[in-house]
């Protein structure tokens, strides 16, 4: 029984780079530092963050006035970037860029005075942090029966943007429904979906056709590990998504040949690793890195963060 790890896996350039906007934020003036919902959707960066002095909150009233504040990667509503300017909070926007592009797009089709559309999850942060960037009223479906249902005021003056962290299976039937539907409709190409979603999607099809069972390490809030999972499901092979080694249970690898091992954007590899030890203690001899899409993508840090260790230097 081997295991076989999907490569491109765990954590992006996003992730990577909200998590160091806190760790830096701590480094340069202590605790507390305050991030508003989780910095990224992952139980152990969660727990891990919190160990060390920062305070996760719901909302931005739960801060004391002029704390330092960091907006998750997944983005927020223009009315709680206001909200923060008024009571005065030191922000730091830890916003993935990719996330900003979205907004950005949007923003276009809703200065041309188009209905905009986003193709993404009721609920889920990145949605409602995109959705709430704009004062009117902004459709978000995610099936082809909803396109289906759509009845918009103007058919041809409509656009759409997407969640970066949905499936690009799911995201491409419902942009062929949206443009068969309504011809005259803009929107980006499917090679703006977040490109380390795509790459750990590519790197789970490429994996699937030559193992038996699949693991996504991640967190069960996490929208990208669930479309791995997903993916694997469609494949027919059994898939699940867990968090911690404990959760594996041993009859999933009875007579398995080959166990596939990916993980979602903010699932650390040490995670990968305890996974990995479990499998072996159940009876998993080897481990094989699969070839993959290098990534070299790396994003800077926001300016007030450097703001923030400029103050504490002098």
């Amino acid at each position: 029984m081997e295991i076989k790890l999907a490569n491109p896996r765990g954590f992006c350039a996003g992730v990577d780079r909200a998590i160091e906007i806190v760790e830096k934020a701590l480094e340069y003036h202590g605790a507390p530092v305050y991030v508003l919902h989780e910095i990224v959707h992952n139980r152990h960066v969660i727990e891990d963050l919190s160990a060390r002095g920062v305070e996760f909150v719901k909302e931005l009233n739960e801060i004391p006035s002029g704390a330092v504040t960091i907006f998750s990667a997944h983005g927020v509503a223009e009315a709680v970037v206001r909200e923060g300017e008024e009571r005065g909070l030191r922000v730091i926007d830890a916003t993935c860029p990719l996330v900003t592009k979205v907004h950005q797009q949007a923003q276009r089709y809703w200065d041309q005075e188009r209905e905009l559309i986003l193709i993404g999850h009721p609920g889920h942060p990145e949605v409602e942090g995109t959705r709430g960037r704009f004062p009117g009223k902004v459709t978000v479906l995610s099936t082809v029966k909803e396109v289906k249902e759509l009845e918009p005021k103007d058919p041809s003056r409509l656009a759409y943007v997407t969640q970066t962290t949905l499936s690009l299976d799911d995201t491409r039937e419902v942009i062929d429904a949206l443009n068969e539907r309504f011809p005259e409709i803009s929107g980006p190409s499917l090679n703006d979906i977040c490109y380390a979603t795509q790459n750990r999607q590519n790197a789970v099809r490429d994996l699937v056709g030559d193992v038996d069972l699949l693991i996504v390490v991640g967190s069960q809030n996490s929208s990208n590990s669930n479309r791995l999972r997903e993916l694997g499901e469609r494949e027919g092979v059994p898939s699940y998504l867990i968090d911690q080694p404990e959760e594996i249970k041993a009859e999933w690898v009875l007579e398995k040949r080959a166990i596939g091992v990916t993980a979602g954007a903010s699932a650390p590899e040490i995670l990968v690793r305890n996974i990995i030890n479990r499998l072996r203690e159940l009876g998993v001899e080897d481990v094989r890195e699969m070839d993959g899409e290098a990534e070299l993508v790396t994003f800077k840090n926001p300016p007030e963060l450097e703001a923030l260790a400029a103050d504490t230097e002098s």
